[in-house]
């Protein structure tokens, strides 16, 4: 696990922690490693989930699949983010949704029942860490209304610029790459992926945007 000490400082579960204090939480959290290949399932829709996990490396789409097999994704979890969160009060009953390794990844899971109890050894970091996972908690909800406000757009085209103008911001460039596929961005923002492909034409052509597979170009002002 000490190889993953530089990264876990670098999220938000675990800063303003020093690298022998984060060794140590982690042999009181009960940390574990496991590694998944491109398509693996790290959950599937009806598992009980009894751990807080971070993304050490890859990306995880959060995604569901009707009884028709429409699909969904309702979220992207990227390297140094947590995930499970949503689960971690007891009783809050099974997945609703699929979790899928989108590439190879690896993920590190965190006993909840030892994050929420101070240990018995009076880990003087525990507080720390009780008040970052509420912080993290509160980033991962603002991301939730970021796509709520999204899937509220009534057009493919206003979903599309939309998401795409928050991505140009988030990486702060005009040009920028996104890690969806055609389709997945589709599944993304709900669309139909023909309509998609034929808005995201009409942008081009009028000058607002130019792209190539997953690279994109927003002009400020039209062509």
């Amino acid at each position: 696990m000490k190889k993953y000490v530089s990264l876990l400082k670098r999220t938000k579960l675990f800063s303003d922690l020093g690298d022998d204090d984060i060794l140590s939480m982690l042999n009181c959290l009960n940390a574990a490693v496991r590694h998944y290949n491109k398509g693996e399932y790290v959950f599937r829709q009806g598992e009980y989930i009894h751990d807080l996990m971070i993304l050490a490396s890859g990306r995880l789409h959060i995604q569901k699949e009707d009884y028709w097999g429409n699909l969904n994704i309702l979220n992207e979890i990227r390297s140094g983010e947590i995930f499970g969160e949503a689960y971690i009060v007891p009783d809050s009953g099974t997945l609703m949704n699929d979790v899928i390794a989108a590439e190879a990844s690896t993920v590190l899971f965190f006993n909840v029942e030892r994050i929420l109890t101070v240990c018995p050894s009076a880990c003087p970091f525990h507080t720390r860490l009780l008040k970052n996972m509420f912080y993290t908690i509160s980033d991962k909800n603002k991301s939730l209304v970021q796509k709520l406000s999204y899937m509220s757009e009534r057009s493919t085209r206003e979903k599309l610029l939309s998401y795409l103008s928050d991505e140009a911001k988030r990486q702060n460039s005009s040009s920028f790459s996104i890690s969806f596929d055609r389709q997945q961005l589709a599944d993304f923002l709900s669309v139909d992926r023909s309509a998609m492909s034929n808005e995201l034409c009409k942008l081009r052509d009028e000058g607002m945007l130019d792209f190539h597979k997953n690279k994109f170009t927003l002009y400020e002002k039209i062509r």
